[in-house]
């Protein structure tokens, strides 16, 4: 092969679309069930269980599908939301079989019947079509912003009621060998006694590897003896409990001094109120 020198433009302008069909025979199987749902007024508890009935793990997976599309959940919301009710001893069919009534009281708790008559019912417009295309598109990455910014704003609204206005918000603070970024530096970036990073963790916030990564660039650029108070929430730490692990880890080493969620609220307030003394800020 003759070696050659390829331009920019050369492979730019030979680029072409990865069409592909999104129907495989896992969707296939779902719009089965879903078209053999009869039409009602209204739903019961017998509907659900014919939408959800199952003979194997794999068709079980499809009931789950189709409970989901009529919440409005993707799987991992789905996923989270069914191991918060149910409890220990799984979600899958095996579950399923052993607790029958118990899952099927869930399932009516979540809201199934009545969603089920509220979408077998609708009368969409070409409006709506477009709609729901922007909320899985869009929508979905709007929802794990907000997410995000939601937690960092009730932080900054806690470190403000501490610290005034003696800390920098989302920002590059600078270590003593490189630079990172971080939600707050206090008092201020350039040499910070405190940092704070804050990630919501829901089905569409931000991934398990970004928060990791972030974490660990700010753990290699700060000064040892510098504090970092991490702070999260989200049910979906309970799907991925050994993640969560690995990040306990690291506080249980000294890497991270604390970890908050939502609920710890006045341990957060107490700590910064501590650090805040002992560094005279």
């Amino acid at each position: 092969m003759l070696r050659v020198h390829q331009g920019f433009e050369e492979i730019i302008d030979s680029l072409s679309p990865l069409d592909v069909d999104w129907m495989d025979d896992v969707a296939e199987a779902i719009m089965v069930r879903i078209r053999s749902v009869e039409i009602k007024p209204e739903y019961s508890r017998e509907d659900i269980a014919a939408l959800v009935e199952a003979r194997s793990g794999s068709e079980f997976e499809v009931s789950r599908f189709c409970v989901g599309l009529f919440l409005g959940f993707s799987k991992d919301k789905l996923e989270v939301e069914l191991k918060e009710r149910l409890g220990e001893g799984g979600t899958g069919i095996k579950r399923y079989q052993k607790d029958r009534e118990i899952f099927l009281d869930v399932l009516e708790e979540m809201g199934l019947r009545d969603a089920m008559t509220a979408v077998v019912n609708a009368k969409p417009v070409w409006s709506d079509i477009l709609k729901e295309r922007l909320r899985y598109g869009r929508g979905s990455a709007v929802t794990g912003l907000r997410r995000g910014r939601e937690l960092e704003d009730w932080a900054e609204e806690i470190v403000e009621e501490v610290f005034g206005e003696n800390y920098e918000v989302r920002c590059s603070f600078q270590g003593p060998r490189q630079p990172a970024k971080c939600d707050f530096a206090i008092p201020e970036k350039l040499q910070p006694h405190i940092l704070i990073e804050c990630k919501g963790y829901g089905a569409t916030g931000s991934k398990m590897t970004d928060i990791i990564g972030d974490l660990d660039a700010i753990i290699e650029a700060k000064r040892p003896d510098t504090n970092l108070l991490f702070v999260t929430d989200g049910l979906t730490w309970k799907a991925r409990q050994n993640d969560l692990r690995k990040i306990v880890q690291r506080q249980n080493d000294g890497r991270i001094t604390r970890i908050y969620t939502k609920q710890m609220r006045d341990q957060f307030v107490d700590d910064l109120q501590t650090l805040k003394a002992e560094f005279g800020i």
